[in-house]
């Protein structure tokens, strides 16, 4: 087996990123993920966890969380979802992604306990994700790290990461999103990302509105867990920024820090702080985490895609801004770092995003729109972005392929205009791709 048909392997199975998600909760039953784990050797269980789950800024407060641990000189686990270039951007260690030779490896010594358990099919058939999930931790197993960062993929309840029991439990800020399988309203998705939530477990929450923070209380008092909120119990302010990162001070249970982070967006101060809550409750613990750590961790972290600043001549702004609340955060940011004459808007969705609520927190900032899709196959179609744009009276048109789009942005955009794309990681990674080389990444 070579690396593609390692892929290909994992392809040949329900692949949910990929196709329409059924809400039924039967499709996500973890007892056949333990099932594998369990003919592994239980590999979830090796490393201590860190456990994150939210909306918005999970990988970003992730790899926060990861890169200040490494600094403390722990090795460290990173599982995320999705990438933007490689699958294997998903699992590293350090800032090490897992090797292709590494990857194929684990695939085929998954292969006969895989197929073991879906003969049987007791719970169900195993997915992609679950496939993937199942894979990260035998190679946090097999690299021997102490800690295991993981990102919730949907949810958090039935999620394939929801196996361990963590040291901390992170909740970031919960909007609407994936309605179609976690339900209608906050308190219903709330209820969903609140099943992180263990006995004995120390919970961290981002600011919430009214309604989540209710849900996520009453979680932790019924089972017994702890809970730090940030904006309360840690807060924190922002000290200024330049085109490469900003600066703040959070003001911690265990004492203050001065923070320098390499991200621009005003949520990554949100982010920063409640990474920084999160890697109090590890040092309340007895792990050897120091104030230094902290701030030199955070000082280190890469995360691209998310309000990333690639050229300033003119202004390029990507970010995986996919919902209402993403999208009125992206506004909030472009406003408040990028100083620009005229903004062109590169966009493009996956099919059940809310492109309208998108529309409607972007389209006073923007004066031409140009639609697009990712090679993606849940890419929404054009019209329907179109159409919503151009009912809020912006002149908005329709390109096929990100690379179309661009060129047509950089043709019409100034020296101090502003293009920025945004609505999909797919979109964003796409663009990345294309600009490499082209600007100054």
């Amino acid at each position: 087996m070579n690396y593609q048909q390692a892929l290909d392997y994992l392809d040949s199975y329900t692949d949910y990123e990929k196709v329409p998600v059924p809400h039924a909760a039967a499709n996500y039953d973890l007892r056949r993920v333990e099932e594998l784990l369990a003919r592994l050797g239980k590999p979830h269980l090796k490393a201590k966890s860190v456990h994150i789950a939210g909306t918005k800024g999970k990988g970003s407060t992730a790899a926060m969380i990861a890169s200040a641990l490494s600094v403390a000189g722990y090795t460290t686990g990173l599982y995320t979802s999705p990438h933007l270039h490689t699958l294997r951007e998903r699992i590293r260690v350090g800032s090490r992604l897992i090797s292709e030779a590494e990857f194929v490896d684990l695939v085929e010594r998954l292969k006969p306990e895989v197929e073991a358990v879906n003969r049987k099919a007791t719970y169900g058939r195993l997915t992609t994700f679950e496939l993937l999930t199942v894979l990260g931790f035998a190679y946090f197993r097999q690299r021997g790290v102490d800690f295991q960062v993981l990102e919730v993929g949907l949810g958090g309840t039935f999620d394939a990461t929801n196996v361990i029991q963590p040291e901390v439990g992170i909740i970031t800020p919960i909007s609407l999103d994936h309605m179609e399988v976690l339900g209608d309203s906050l308190a219903e998705i709330a209820a969903e990302k609140a099943g992180i939530i263990k006995s004995g477990c120390v919970v961290v929450t981002a600011p919430q509105s009214d309604e989540v923070a209710r849900v996520i209380e009453k979680a932790c008092a019924n089972r017994g867990a702890g809970l730090v909120r940030v904006g309360r119990d840690v807060t924190w302010r922002g000290l200024g920024f330049d085109a490469n990162r900003q600066l703040l001070q959070v003001k911690g249970k265990l004492g203050g820090y001065e923070l320098s982070i390499p991200l621009l967006g005003c949520y990554q101060l949100e982010n920063a702080a409640t990474a920084v809550a999160g890697l109090e409750v590890l040092a309340e613990k007895g792990f050897d985490i120091s104030r230094d750590s902290i701030i030199n961790g955070l000082a280190q972290v890469s995360w691209p895609g998310r309000f990333q600043l690639l050229s300033q001549h003119p202004f390029i702004v990507v970010d995986g801004a996919h919902n209402p609340d993403s999208a009125q955060k992206l506004k909030q940011s472009i406003e408040r770092y990028v100083d620009f004459d005229r903004a062109i808007l590169v966009i493009g969705a996956s099919a059940d995003k809310d492109i309208g609520g998108i529309a409607s927190e972007l389209f006073p900032l923007f004066d031409r729109v140009i639609a697009t899709r990712s090679c993606h196959p849940r890419a929404m179609a054009l019209p329907p972005i179109v159409a919503e744009f151009r009912q809020r009276g912006v002149e908005a048109q329709a390109a096929e392929t990100v690379s179309e789009a661009l060129s047509l942005a950089l043709a019409l955009a100034g020296d101090r205009d502003l293009v920025c794309v945004a609505g999909s990681l797919f979109v964003v990674a796409e663009a990345i791709e294309q600009l490499r080389g082209k600007v100054s990444l």
